[in-house]
């Protein structure tokens, strides 16, 4: 699987968020970004076109514990956090470095993909997972056509 490591400054995110776990994550996030997505215009100072699907796992979270809460976000790239529109809140994905994995296929596929980062490429790669929130960069119409769908997964790592 084709990958490549980023290192990166801090990115600022205006979006949304709910608090979820792996047992309710599809459903919540199909809300979440039902709830984001009409109103994403709504953000000044954007950066791009892309939308950020974010897991904010804290320092409690176990990923052995199927019930364990997480927060997950959707939204956008800003400049700045100066103008938040009602409803949404700020969020800043940290600056360091990234194992960025390019995934194409249907949405019922992606669990083998993050299956394949965790249990093979991480543990043979020489990075340790760093305690940051994971990403996702998706394009602006990823929701059209959940069977060929493009997306960037970005795993926090370090030496």
């Amino acid at each position: 699987m084709v990958h490549r490591i980023e290192i990166i400054e801090d990115r600022l995110v205006v979006g949304m968020k709910t608090r979820t776990s792996v047992l309710t994550i599809h459903e919540k996030t199909k809300q979440l970004a039902q709830s984001f997505m009409p109103k994403r215009r709504e953000v000044l100072s954007r950066i791009g076109v892309h939308v950020f699907s974010i897991q904010d796992y804290g320092e409690d979270y176990s990923p052995a514990n199927p019930n364990s809460e997480f927060d997950k976000w959707v939204g956008v790239e800003v400049e700045n956090h100066s103008a938040i529109p009602e409803g949404m809140q700020s969020f800043i994905i940290a600056s360091g470095t990234y194992a960025v994995f390019s995934f194409k296929g249907s949405v019922s596929e992606f669990p083998k993909q993050r299956a394949y980062i965790f249990q093979d490429w991480l543990p043979n790669s020489g990075y340790l997972l760093d305690q940051k929130a994971h990403f996702e960069i998706l394009s602006e119409d990823y929701s059209k056509d959940l069977q060929n769908i493009e997306e960037e997964i970005w795993i926090p790592i370090k030496s």
